[in-house]
């Protein structure tokens, strides 16, 4: 009986007869649908021979995903030959399933077998191969496919092509990519915003924005990519320019272009636009995307808005551990460091696990609340509880910490006991305590250092020089500064920015260039008076130069964040708070000033710097001290 199916099947050859020889078992109608083995289905085949039913029956797609990856390739080839199927057709299906999926490699090892047992591959093989090679990074395999589009004619398919543009650009092959770019028959919008979104990833952004102002369409990926690509190169400025031209074409962002926006904002202090992309974004209904959240939070801290962060925060229904942290890293940049331990202990209670850049921002807040028992423990805690080895950024805070603290022995045991190289970060932390500590032995050894891991950081040399200063050892003082001079250093010329009514304004020391530089000095003249009947002495220990007293007296009062300041009590209304920008930390002095002044104009004033954010109301700043 089974030699008569056998004789009245197509499928029914000898080698089939073969392949279900042995199968003794009959399988019951369920396994003839649900069969996870080849030898299953061998057994589902013999049955249906053995019951004289079409083979057509059995799921086809299931016959692939079981032969895919076996011996038995050839066997579910003769099943499709049988019930007349296109078999690339079928295993496309099960090709797609792999590279779409987290089995890529499945997916290539698939293509090899399609290969070796001469499957006639189309173009539909070939895109989802290259897909499963982008995702592994495969440029060989990828290679290989590209001769076969070749070989087979598909050289004009720009699916195909741009596939293998996503290939090259995606394996770091720039040269091959544009080589394939520059050779293309026809591009479309997809080919462009490749290469754009590519060269911007690997720091080419000027490349990038040539070929994005070459472009002869745009669409809403292509602008994104563009505004992406500025941000990551830290050009946050062309950012928001690029952004700006963008809703003059008409364009809406999504967002993901949201998310770039909130980023260039954060870089730049731009609260103003960030309020109006965050009002936008609400109303786009993005008011529950996570990602954006962060972000957004992330942005208004940076533009030292805490409160506004801590409401994004507050009303979050889903709070990732990305959340969290930015929210406790802000609340210690703040100098609110008791707030942030108490939200670090609430995110433990809530079975949150923190990681690294958790413990960052938790140690950073330690460090400047002077908490060194605590910071210790929680520097413990990072390997012990959480199984997480600490990274430099950590030793560099706990170094701060010591130092700070007036530990520096314990600061410099730690340094050198440190499994870690020490690098010159965490050597300019040490140096900075050892300037608080008026230690200049120790900061020798600390410049010492300093020299070799970051010869060209002017910072370190102008911190070394102020410690030589401040012991009025002019001569050694002299030498700091000569000793830059030899080896090219430049000092980083300083600078405050202001923004009103979507302005910027920029301050140097001693700027007269401004439109407003007259009223200014007169209004600083006015402000000083004031200042000195409640107290205020200039601080002149910060003018490194052996000259007069009152010409050190004359040079902090022009300082860049003095000007940024006057210049905004003149321009903005009353009772409004100042923002101000510095790239450089905020000198003692200005420090001084700045509480005195925030009691006599009853106003809040907020001073992001390059290490911190200072918040100055009712003469306090929200810092425990200055340093």
């Amino acid at each position: 009986m089974l030699h008569s199916v056998c004789l009245a099947s197509p499928l029914h050859s000898p080698k089939l007869k073969d392949s279900i020889n042995g199968t003794s078992e009959i399988p019951n109608t369920t396994l003839l649908h649900h069969f996870t083995s080849p030898f299953e289905l061998k057994q589902s085949v013999a049955f249906l021979i053995k019951t004289n039913k079409p083979l057509s029956l059995l799921p086809l797609s299931r016959v692939a995903s079981i032969c895919a990856l076996t011996p038995d390739f050839p066997f579910a080839q003769q099943i499709f030959s049988s019930v007349d199927q296109q078999e690339v057709a079928i295993w496309n299906s099960c090709l797609r399933h792999l590279a779409e999926g987290s089995s890529l490699i499945d997916a290539v090892y698939l293509f090899h077998q399609m290969r070796s047992y001469n499957v006639s591959l189309d173009c539909f093989t070939c895109s989802f191969v290259l897909k499963a090679c982008v995702g592994l990074r495969y440029l060989l395999h990828g290679r290989i496919v590209h001769g076969y589009i070749e070989k087979l004619g598909f050289q004009s398919n720009l699916v195909l092509l741009n596939a293998l543009l996503h290939l090259y650009a995606t394996c770091g092959a720039m040269a091959d990519a544009n080589l394939l770019f520059d050779k293309m028959p026809q591009r479309d919008v997809v080919s462009w915003n490749i290469m754009i979104t590519q060269l911007a990833k690997k720091g080419d952004v000027d490349g990038a924005f040539e070929l994005f102002r070459k472009m002869p369409d745009r669409n809403l990926r292509s602008w994104t990519a563009m505004i992406t690509g500025f941000v990551h190169c830290g050009k946050a400025k062309e950012a928001i320019r690029l952004f700006v031209e963008m809703e003059e074409t008409g364009l809406r962002a999504n967002e993901v272009t949201v998310v770039a926006v909130f980023a260039a904002c954060a870089d730049l202090g731009a609260l103003e636009l960030g309020r109006k992309i965050h009002e936008y974004s609400n109303k786009s209904g993005f008011k529950r995307n996570v990602h954006i959240c962060n972000t957004l939070i992330d942005m208004y801290i940076k533009c030292g808005c805490l409160e506004a962060a801590k409401a994004v925060f507050d009303e979050m229904k889903e709070r990732t551990i990305v959340s969290w942290s930015a929210m406790i890293q802000g609340l210690a940049i703040h100098g609110h460091g008791d707030e942030a331990l108490e939200l670090f202990n609430e995110m433990i209670k809530m079975g949150m696990k923190p990681n690294e850049v958790t413990f960052l921002g938790i140690l950073h807040a330690c460090s400047h609340m002077g908490l060194i028992n605590k910071g210790r423990e929680l520097f413990t805690s990072m390997s012990r509880d959480y199984n997480i080895s600490p990274q430099i950024e950590h030793y560099g805070c706990m170094v701060d910490l010591l130092s700070r603290a007036g530990l520096l022995q314990d600061a410099y045991e730690l340094i050198t006991s440190m499994p870690i190289k020490p690098n010159a970060v965490v050597w300019g932390s040490f140096l900075g305590g050892c300037r608080i500590q008026k230690d200049v032995k120790m900061a020798e050894e600390a410049i010492r250092q300093l020299g070799v891991l970051d010869p060209l950081n002017d910072g370190y040399y102008i911190i070394m020089s102020n410690i030589y200063a401040e012991a009025k050892r002019w001569e050694d003082a002299a030498r700091v500064r000569k000793l830059m001079k030899d080896r090219g250093v430049k000092k980083t010329p300083g600078w405050s920015s202001i923004t009103i009514a979507g302005a910027t304004h920029e301050f140097v020391a001693g700027d007269d260039n401004h439109p407003q530089a007259e009223h200014i000095f007169k209004r600083w003249d006015e402000l000083l008076e004031q200042m000195k009947s409640k107290g205020y002495v200039p601080n002149t220990s910060v003018v490194l130069l052996d000259i007069e007293e009152n010409e050190k007296e004359k040079y902090v009062y022009r300082h860049s964040e003095k000007l940024a300041l006057v210049f905004g009590l003149m321009n903005i209304k009353p009772g409004e708070t100042i923002r101000i920008m510095k790239n450089l930390r905020v000198c003692e002095d200005c420090h001084a000033a700045f509480k005195v002044i925030s009691e006599i104009v009853k106003r809040e004033i907020v001073v992001r710097d390059r290490n911190r954010f200072h918040c100055f109301k009712d003469g306090f700043c929200s810092c425990k001290d200055y340093w």
